[in-house]
């Protein structure tokens, strides 16, 4: 086998590995004694973290989720030796993202319960195109100030995701497009139940408590 393929397996792997961190399930355990899978939404997540921790939780949680998927893509990708602009290279960089979000949805070290993959992704998509992540967090940010919907604001940002990846990106092998769309796909799947609430009037706006922070 090719010593590039090996090193991409062992990479995603270790990508993988760094995504099932549960930042929110340790973080409220640790410093809380609180599991976050047991109150609010129940979902292992930066936004379940805001709401039933607050911000001073919510913020570190949000940020390491988000180092998550940024630091495999420049870090792995950087050792693998490859030419920045070859094909290899960015599909390798894809699949270091998205082993990193899969293991956001599904940490081994948190009995495959994880969060809704929005932060992950992001910190991936940063590593890969600053300026189309950019432009996504505005969109999310906008949302969110007008709706006060994290969910709905999650949503938006994954539409305009590979609206911004066809128009912006300038590879010509159309690897970082095709995440796109998958990246895409993903938010919407994990964000079925919030989409039924959202449709019926019944999903909750993010407004954080601080009933279960000492």
């Amino acid at each position: 086998m090719d010593a590039h393929w090996v090193y991409a397996i062992i990479a995603m792997a270790l990508s993988y590995l760094c995504g099932s961190i549960p930042t929110s399930v340790w973080w409220g355990k640790v410093f809380y004694g609180v599991d976050v899978r047991d109150h609010g939404s129940r979902n292992a997540g930066a936004t379940n973290t805001f709401r039933v921790l607050g911000a001073r939780a919510g913020v570190p949680v949000l940020l390491i989720d988000m180092l998550k998927g940024f630091a495999p893509v420049r870090v792995l990708a950087w050792w693998s030796g490859l030419e920045n602009d070859s094909a290899d290279f960015a599909w390798l960089r894809v699949g270091l993202a998205l082993a990193a979000v899969i293991g956001h949805l599904y940490p081994v070290f948190a009995g495959f319960r994880g969060g809704k993959g929005v932060a992950t992704s992001f910190g991936g998509i940063l590593a890969m195109h600053r300026g189309i992540a950019l432009i996504c967090l505005g969109v999310f940010l906008l949302v969110f100030l007008l709706s006060r919907y994290v969910s709905l604001s999650s949503l938006c940002a994954a539409l305009v995701f590979p609206v911004a990846a066809f128009v912006l990106a300038q590879e010509d092998h159309f690897v970082f497009q095709g995440f796109s769309l998958v990246i895409c796909a993903l938010v919407f799947w994990t964000h079925r139940a919030n989409i039924g609430r959202l449709m019926r009037g019944e999903e909750q706006r993010l407004r954080p408590s601080h009933g279960l922070s000492p």
